[in-house]
């Protein structure tokens, strides 16, 4: 038999069969996948083989050809990562101003590694409805910045359905993987894009404003107007693994298309002359919040509330 695995709890696996049927599954041993340690050799999206026990579960006992993957930090120590899902079409990034506030420094690392995994990304900016003139600015600015660099950006209001058909179009007859802080509405965008899914939302804290965890697995949902979801647990952080520091500027869009015109092959874009890079954010075609956040991922600043340019 074969099928995808649409959620995982860490030993059993829930895999929707190419017949429409769903089984519960478990590993056969000990998969060691080349180059990837990690605390969940299986993931949400990967196409498995199985064979059915007698006890109506089942058996995998292979893994298909990923197409890509998409990884966090682990927060097990014993190993370095953590697999959030496998063959993905894009990424979705909902991103909020306040209530509570995602800074440029997370949104970057989340850029930065669905670029080095080869997966587009989308950027939601939702809760548009409650914020305050100032924080209008601030969102119309980066929006803007995002933009300018190359990526999709909708404005929408989940709880005053405002352009949610546009995220349906966007989301029509692909596998979607939608992420970000707890809090910042992804929940509640979901069961209202998709009622049938009825999903728990979760509160914001009060004292701190940030969103309580309520996904603690990454789960795969069909979609009735066609395609997939997959909703990951809320993330704290997002650190960046498993690439040298050096091809960091090649994830960042607009400093990748300017890397040939560095006078040194070897620029890293920090103290060297004749940096194309340098010289372009001295004329305000990078955006100054970028290229902080570039510096910051570079020197290993694991602080994710690190505002860059006042984000």
């Amino acid at each position: 038999m074969e099928g995808i695995v649409i959620k995982s709890t860490g030993s059993w696996y829930s895999v929707r069969l190419d017949d429409g049927d769903q089984i519960e599954a478990r590993m056969k041993g000990k998969f060691r996948l080349k180059g990837i340690r990690t605390t969940n050799p299986i993931a949400v999206g990967d196409k498995v083989t199985l064979k059915k026990e007698e006890d109506g579960t089942a058996v995998i006992y292979e893994i298909g050809k990923r197409k890509n993957y998409i990884i966090r930090k682990s927060i097990n120590l014993s190993k370095k990562t953590h697999i959030l899902a496998a063959n993905i079409d894009q990424a979705i990034l909902i991103v909020t101003i306040s209530q509570p506030k995602t800074y440029t420094a997370f949104i970057d690392r989340f850029l930065v590694t669905a670029e080095a995994y080869h997966i587009p990304t989308v950027i939601i900016f939702n809760k548009i409805d409650i914020y305050s003139d100032e924080e209008k600015k601030e969102l119309s600015s980066m929006k803007k910045s995002y933009e300018k660099i190359g990526y999709q950006c909708l404005e929408v209001s989940a709880t005053e359905k405002t352009n949610l058909e546009k995220v349906i179009e966007m989301m029509k007859n692909k596998v979607s993987m939608i992420s970000g802080h707890s809090g910042v509405g992804k929940t509640t965008l979901l069961n209202i894009i998709e009622p049938g899914l009825n999903l728990k939302t979760s509160e914001i804290s009060e004292t701190h404003k940030v969103g309580k965890h309520t996904t603690t697995f990454a789960e795969m949902f069909e979609l009735s107007f066609g395609g997939y979801i997959i909703d990951t647990p809320g993330i704290k952080a997002f650190g960046l693994i498993e690439f040298k520091k050096e091809e960091l500027s090649h994830y960042f869009l607009e400093m990748r298309e300017r890397l040939d015109n560095c006078y040194f092959n070897n620029c890293l874009h920090i103290n060297e002359p004749r940096c194309a890079i340098k010289e372009a954010l001295e004329k305000g075609e990078i955006p100054e919040f970028r290229y902080l956040n570039y510096v910051g991922m570079y020197n290993d600043d694991e602080d994710e509330n690190y505002r860059g340019f006042g984000y």
